[in-house]
């Protein structure tokens, strides 16, 4: 075979063979795990490009025993990285990781990197800081980072620990004096602050072994407290006062606005049951005002209200109180009898005629002014009296006599 034609063959076969991926680079925080890497475009020729990842335990590439097992992570995929954080790589482990970039069937060769989670994964800061109050000091209490199960990752680093920045917040920015504090500790309590002042804190999360540190976290501000000024006190004494004053004025008012309305609407003095109420037309309950004569003539008759008759009260005077009439000498009465009226009566006489027809005239003169009704009983009032002074009855003539 002439020099010239075996020379053609191998510039052939070299331009037939793709460039390898470049720059492999991983992106860690805490066990997620990233590989991206880099590729030079114009070896596609306008083709698509894919890409695929594998890795394998170190210690077994070293085993004489048998051969390695590749375990594929993203396979002929055609993003420039591959997440193996679903893959939960042992974290003291050591693995291999190599990527292959293929086109219309051509492939490159297998770029590897080693990588150690331990080592090479970088830590976080704590997922979360809160400042509690202590008297005069602040409680800091720390959350540690996460793992991407949502665990602690000092279950991975037992000697991880955080780096505690806290300074008095101050308008002038420049005389701050920032102090530090290290702590394995999740609550730390900063006992050495001034009372009722805001003091902001930061914390990082740190690894000595490889060196590692995180970010500070972002400050957290609170005020310390201590003990209460007597002014303080005293407003609030007054608060609590004058609101209680105000929910008694509301009260009051409450009660007298709902007195007022039960007065307007429903009143204590009621019309006598013998008024009648004046009704519209319409046949509505609610009583209206007459104001013009010919509502009068319309709506109603004639009424005329009448008094109470008064009750006459008879009091008749015990027996001993009459006047009892004279006797003659002979110390006998004389009854007369009224042959008019048919009603025998026991009058009673004695000598002297005048004393007792004074008596009887007087009689009948307070029985004129009395109504017809009452002058009966007091004609029997005083027909008992005379025959209890004379000691004799009186007895109804018969009709057939």
């Amino acid at each position: 075979m002439p020099f010239s034609v075996l020379f053609i063959l191998v510039v052939v076969q070299v331009a037939a063979e793709l460039a390898p991926p470049k720059n492999l680079t991983l992106i860690t925080l805490n066990t997620n795990y990233t590989l991206s890497w880099d590729w030079d475009q114009s070896f596609a020729e306008g083709h698509a490009v894919n890409f695929t990842t594998q890795y394998v335990a170190k210690f077994e590439l070293k085993s004489k025993r048998k051969s390695p097992v590749w375990e594929t992570a993203c396979e002929k995929t055609s993003h420039r990285s591959c997440d193996l954080t679903k893959f939960n790589l042992y974290y003291l482990g050591i693995y291999v990781l190599r990527v292959q970039a293929s086109v219309n069937g051509r492939v490159s060769d297998w770029v590897t990197k080693d990588f150690c989670p331990d080592k090479d994964a970088a830590v976080g800061p704590p997922s979360r800081v809160d400042l509690s109050p202590a008297g005069s000091g602040l409680d800091i209490i720390i959350s540690d980072p996460l793992t991407s199960t949502n665990s602690s990752m000092k279950d991975h680093i037992e000697d991880l620990y955080y780096h505690i920045l806290y300074w008095e917040r101050s308008v002038d920015t420049q005389a701050v004096e920032t102090q530090m504090l290290a702590s394995k500790a999740t609550v730390v309590t900063l006992s050495d602050l001034k009372a009722w002042t805001w003091y902001c804190v930061r914390v990082q999360s740190r690894y000595d072994f490889f060196n590692k540190k995180s970010s500070f976290t972002s400050p957290h501000c609170m005020q310390t407290e201590g003990a209460i000024p007597w002014w303080q006190i005293f407003g609030y004494f007054l608060l609590l006062v004058i609101c209680f004053l105000l929910l008694l004025v509301i009260i009051c008012s409450s009660f007298w606005f709902f007195k007022t309305v039960k007065a307007t609407f429903y009143p204590s003095n009621q019309l006598p049951p013998h008024f009648q109420y004046l009704c519209d037309s319409s046949g509505s309950d609610i009583p209206r005002l007459l104001t013009t004569d010919s509502d009068s003539e319309l709506l109603c008759d004639k009424m005329t209200v009448c008094p109470k008759p008064p009750v006459l009260e008879n009091h008749i005077p015990p027996p001993e109180a009459l006047p009892v009439p004279p006797s003659d000498s002979s110390g006998r009465h004389s009854c007369q009898g009224s042959g008019d009226s048919g009603v025998y009566s026991t009058g009673c006489s004695s000598g002297d005629e005048d004393s007792g027809q004074g008596f009887l005239d007087l009689e009948q003169v307070k029985m004129k002014d009395m109504a017809p009704g009452l002058k009966t009983r007091l004609l029997i009032t005083e027909k008992k009296i005379k025959d209890e002074k004379c000691g004799k009855r009186t007895f109804r003539k018969q009709d057939n006599e």
